[in-house]
């Protein structure tokens, strides 16, 4: 039996009922009480500020307008452009695309209120689009997909726009996923995460707990490097000008 993503203190308590406890590690941006955009940019060091800047006004340079949608916002025709975006997306990732084009209908029609799509726009014509879910406290990234090449495009519509939601509703944070070291200087760090298993066998078991205690270990060593190193936030501590460049 296998229990994914519990909070902390459940894979805990799952721990200490016999399940053998897996660590592992995603890139979660964290609302800090903040105002509004400008007012987490605040929180990055100087260079990373204007790089960010930079990234947003040149992602629309060309023109592309953003649109966030979400709840009586959606319609058909959102839906046919981003199901085009994630057919291109699978196609260009050698992958299979599991959803078909009822599945975005259904979730429009039955849970429009924890939908945000995030949609470019080139004149009366869709680029690009980003799709996020939206929970009690937190708004989960889940996929992305384009038509051609856009220049930060895909941090825009990805990182920056749920970021500016999620400040907008007060939510905790936005959650990125697992993959892409780059959502770091994008204010997105890395967090571990849990998943709770049970093993009847002993002697399976004794070889998974073995690989988790090695696995835990190399992941603790791993997010702990990451925030230090590779973290844009200011060091409130002892930091100076010279030091946040």
């Amino acid at each position: 039996m296998h229990v994914t993503f519990p909070e902390e203190g459940d894979a805990n308590a799952l721990v200490e009922a016999g399940f053998l406890q897996r660590v592992g590690q995603q890139f979660h941006w964290t609302n800090d009480g903040y105002r509004d955009f400008d007012d987490y940019l605040a929180a990055l060091t100087s260079r990373k500020r204007k790089a960010v800047r930079k990234e947003r006004r040149e992602a629309v340079a060309d023109g592309l307008e953003i649109e966030v949608l979400t709840g009586g916002d959606l319609e058909p025709r959102h839906w046919d452009a981003f199901y085009r975006f994630y057919l291109a997306t699978s196609d260009r990732k050698w992958g299979q695309a599991y959803l078909n084009r009822k599945f975005f209908g259904l979730i429009g029609e039955r849970m429009p209120d924890h939908i945000v799509l995030v949609m470019a726009r080139h004149g009366d014509k869709y680029v690009a689009g980003a799709l996020n879910l939206l929970g009690k406290d937190a708004i989960y990234g889940r996929n992305w997909g384009s038509y051609g090449d856009y220049k930060f495009l895909h941090f825009e519509c990805c990182y920056y726009q749920a970021i500016e939601f999620a400040i907008a509703r007060g939510l905790k944070r936005v959650e990125a996923g697992a993959q892409g070291p780059h959502k770091l200087k994008r204010g997105y760090l890395p967090v571990p995460t849990y998943s709770a298993h049970w093993i009847p066998d002993p002697a399976f078991r004794r070889a998974v707990a073995q690989f988790l205690s090695r696995e835990r270990e190399m992941v603790e060593r791993k997010i702990e490097y990451l925030a230090e190193e590779f973290s844009p936030f200011r060091r409130t501590e002892t930091s100076s000008p010279e030091m946040e460049e």
